[in-house]
């Protein structure tokens, strides 16, 4: 199917021209003459597969138009059309920008034909790539429901903002399923199981698949036990039902459902500690002739608690620990966050690391309801979750304030940490709170820090003082360098390592084997190192030299002297989808 491409510009000539370019290459093109008009098109007809943008326009300028694009995306519940930014500006502050708001690429002005259809194919496969990666990150293949991970992230979310009811759903007798029937038929007994959960629970929820046969919903705006009742019956009726299709009405395994369930928020809304009170319901359920329902309730745990003589250390770890840990930070009321604080400042004195106090503050704009200031506070909160480390913690002091404690962080990161949180909710949200924060720095007696992991990247040049200067630029992000003198290194080493970098930076004009000729070699020798991720870097200002740079399979091209922001941006951008590959043993 042909490529859909959006062309915006004032300018009728770079509409004609780009116009010409992609048509003549196959691929659909729409022209459109301002941000209004795209916004308007996107809204009434759909997502095109690339946006290419001029910054400079009359009345709503390409970072506006950006902005207020993703807005458009977010209300829609659409994934973000991937735009590159056409601009005839060689101010290094314009690029440093663009890629901070999420632009993935940008392209001088007047077109190079070869670049510019190098460079859209390069957005277009990344983006289709990591789409894919992230789909594999957050949905189970086997039910298509989210998976352990994706169900902590969401549900969480859910949690913190709406009223309902968590259950945790398991199957009985399922393993007899897979002993009698083979595993086959066990797995279409999940997915069956699955689209039953699906069609039984209320418009709206969100379901997870967080183990074998154990499956979790958050089911909206449901508050009363008759409910869940009701939703177990179902669950249980349709699920033998089912199962007699597949496998005959003769089948006798006592399958059925077990569920345990808790309000929220009425026990507050913290997903992790629901998950732990809904899976002793569950175990009660299980404990008592299976096949029913247990929505937890204080009165019912206290009589529990009493019953208990005494636990062992396995069991009080299970009930003190997460059940899986989210890739996020940990949000606790004041009570326990000042215990930890505590723990933390006795820690940093006694291991010598660092750490930085943030405390965020919400203030209401003038144009902004009353109502609209305090969702958007609420949503803050889970917004700071979601951008920190699961290492980082904290509270919410005030209804406008969250208190931030960054765990081994080192001093010149903060503010980077500190504006991308601040940033990123401008660019998704808008005006709507006015942020304001107060900073700390914790400092250990030494003033010694603690490592994070390092990111490696191999830097190829033939200058001393050009390694050195970019081993500087990367080594203040944490990465760890390698530094090569020649193509040839570079060629013998990915053929001799046991694990490759995560990205080259090849210098293009080289004596003995130049960077063009290194990336032939490395096609050549194929599989891993021929998809390696690599810049090269030139100070060759010829049309052709980007061009073939991109068409050997050059991740970017980065032109010499370069400004380190935007070498620190560009490398990060596609650092994103290297973590990913890797992540997902797409590269081992």
């Amino acid at each position: 199917m042909a490529k859909w491409i959006m062309v915006v510009d004032d300018d009728t000539s770079n509409l004609q021209m780009a116009g010409h370019i992609l048509s003549k290459n196959n691929m659909r093109v729409t022209a459109l003459k301002s941000g209004r008009a795209l916004l308007d098109y996107i809204d009434e007809k759909g997502v095109p597969d690339l946006i290419l943008l001029d910054i400079k326009m009359p009345e709503m300028d390409g970072f506006e138009t950006l902005s207020k694009l993703r807005e458009l995306e977010k209300k829609k519940g659409i994934n973000e059309v991937p735009v590159i930014f056409l601009t005839a500006d060689e101010n290094t502050g314009t690029e440093t920008r663009g890629f901070e708001v999420g632009v993935s690429d940008f392209i001088r002005k007047p077109f190079n034909p070869d670049v510019l259809l190098k460079r859209i194919e390069n957005v277009i496969s990344m983006q289709h790539e990591m789409l894919s990666l992230k789909s594999e990150a957050t949905l189970d293949k086997l039910t298509g429901f989210l998976n352990k991970g994706a169900t902590t992230v969401k549900l969480s979310e859910k949690c913190n903002k709406e009223t309902g009811c968590l259950m945790m759903i398991d199957l009985d007798s399922f393993k007899l399923v897979n002993d009698i029937y083979g595993h086959e038929m066990g797995d279409k007994v999940l997915i069956s199981f699955a689209e039953i959960i699906k069609a039984t629970v209320p418009q709206g929820s969100e379901n997870g698949r967080i183990g074998g046969d154990e499956f979790v919903s958050f089911c909206i705006g449901m508050t009363e036990e008759n409910q869940v009742a009701e939703i177990t019956r179902e669950l249980n009726e349709k699920l033998v039902a089912s199962a007699k299709e597949m496998m005959g009405e003769d089948m006798n395994i006592p399958l059925g459902v077990s569920v345990g369930a808790i309000m929220v928020p009425k026990y507050g809304n913290d997903y992790t500690s629901l998950l732990k009170l809904a899976d002793k319901s569950l175990y009660k359920v299980k404990k008592n002739g299976k096949h029913g329902f247990e929505v937890y309730s204080t009165d019912a745990q206290k009589e529990d608690d009493a019953n208990t003589v005494v636990m062992d250390i396995k069991s009080l770890s299970e009930i003190l620990g997460e059940r899986n840990v989210p890739s996020v930070a940990l949000q606790m009321d004041m009570d326990a966050f000042s215990y930890v604080y505590r723990y933390i400042i006795r820690y940093i004195a006694r291991h010598n690391v660092n750490a930085c106090k943030v405390l965020f503050t919400l203030e209401q704009p003038q144009f902004i309801e009353e109502q609209t200031y305090k969702d958007s506070c609420d949503d803050f909160g889970n917004h700071v979750r979601q951008s920190l480390r699961k290492s980082d913690i904290l509270t919410r002091s005030r209804f406008n304030q969250y208190y931030v404690f960054l765990t081994d962080i080192r001093e010149e990161f903060t503010g980077k940490v500190i504006n991308q949180i601040v940033n990123s909710w401008y660019v998704e949200h808008g005006q709507n709170i006015t942020i304001t924060y107060d900073s700390e720095f914790v400092r250990s007696e030494d003033g010694a820090t603690m490592g994070m992991d390092n990111k490696h990247i191999i830097v190829v040049d033939d200058d001393e003082n050009n390694l050195q200067l970019i081993s500087k630029i990367l080594q203040t992000q944490n990465i760890r360098v390698t530094e090569m003198h020649s193509g040839l290194d570079l060629v013998d080493y990915v053929q001799n390592v046991e694990e490759l970098p995560d990205m080259v930076l090849l210098d293009a004009k080289m004596p003995e084997m130049d960077g063009y000729e290194v990336l032939r070699k490395l096609r050549e020798i194929g599989g891993d190192a021929a998809r390696m991720s690599v810049i090269l870097m030139t100070a060759d200002d010829s049309e052709g030299a980007e061009a073939e740079a991109l068409e050997l399979g050059a991740m970017d091209f980065v032109k010499k002297p370069f400004v380190p922001e935007v070498l620190l941006l560009r490398v990060n951008h596609i650092l994103e989808l290297v973590t990913l590959r890797k992540r997902f043993h797409k590269i081992k």
